[in-house]
């Protein structure tokens, strides 16, 4: 009642963790201490001791591991006082790293709380870690480069990247491999050791976005006319509203095998593809408009084929 009361984000947020712990803490207390009461447990005592103890490491280790989950507000303050960016790639990584340290914690100090020898046992974890490192090469390998990953931040979850063998939205990375949802909405898992070594194209960052293309003229189309075009598309790109104004070039390019070419590149601001069809689309109608006015077609591919006719004799 106390954490639903409370308005600080933090405390609520670490009262609510170890809310279930603390429960279940004054449950084992009042047990140890009804049977550290009783005559008959006495010979028991030194054991009950070392479970209650036991039980009060496990259920601390309880309520941090709820603390550390990756929508805790505990990473964004630690990343506000840090001054780092937490990203939504880097809080999931965090957490699950912090959440294996604080089970391997626990279980140390309870091993210790049994009287078990515990740097034997840290030693064997050690020489298995050896072992298994070298049995699981490519699983190590997948680890570290999504260490690499994380720290260089080419992407984060929910943009949309292109490789040369996939394109999609980015839905997670884990210690091993990253999940790619294509725009067939197919889960595609690539380990991050493959992802790492490839050249990663990150769409949603894009500053803005590209248009390009060639108009072809047909031949025959007196100059004036085709100047007249090129004009009157360039001022029109050149007022819109929605392109950068920063690199926008249309120009008479090139004599074509089929027609006269006018080249267009330019820029809208907006990243959005959806906007960015829309743009696209309302100048191209544009573009059909001007030709119509000036009384200019558009080149169609086709060739010409010339028949000799040879008389008799």
């Amino acid at each position: 009642r106390f954490a639903a009361q409370s308005k600080v984000g933090f405390f609520h947020n670490v009262l609510s963790s170890f809310e279930k712990p603390l429960k279940l803490f004054f449950i084992f207390l009042g047990l140890f201490l009804a049977l550290n009461y009783l005559s008959v447990m006495a010979p028991y005592r030194p054991v009950l001791g070392q479970l209650f103890r036991s039980l009060i490491f496990i259920l601390i280790g309880w309520g941090f591991y709820h603390l550390t989950d990756a929508s805790s507000v505990l990473f964004s303050r630690l990343g506000q006082r840090l001054d780092l960016n937490l990203d939504k790639i880097m809080l999931p990584f965090l957490s699950k790293v912090s959440r294996v340290v604080i089970i391997l914690l626990v279980l140390i100090i309870v091993l210790e709380e049994w009287d078990y020898e515990v740097s034997g046992f840290i030693a064997g974890l050690g020489l298995g870690g050896l072992a298994v490192s070298l049995a699981a090469q490519d699983t190590l390998k997948n680890f570290l480069a999504g260490l690499v990953i994380i720290t260089e931040k080419p992407f984060t979850l929910g943009d949309w990247i292109e490789t040369a063998e996939i394109e999609g939205v980015v839905e997670d990375i884990s210690f091993r491999s990253t999940q790619v949802r294509t725009f067939a909405h197919s889960l595609v898992t690539v380990p991050n050791s493959v992802l790492a070594n490839q050249a990663i194209t990150n769409w949603t960052r894009m500053g803005k976005r590209r248009i390009t293309f060639h108009l072809g003229v047909p031949y025959g189309t007196p100059r004036y006319k085709l100047q007249k075009c090129v004009e009157r598309i360039r001022q029109y790109l050149e007022n819109h509203p929605y392109l950068d104004q920063e690199t926008l070039f249309v120009h008479f390019d090139r004599f074509g095998e089929n027609s006269m070419e006018i080249f267009l590149y330019f820029f809208t601001k907006t990243t959005n593809w959806a906007e960015w069809l829309a743009i696209k689309e309302e100048i191209n109608y544009k573009i059909m408009e001007i030709f119509e006015e000036e009384k200019v077609d558009i080149a169609i591919p086709s060739q010409t084929i010339y028949l000799e006719n040879k008389g008799e004799g």
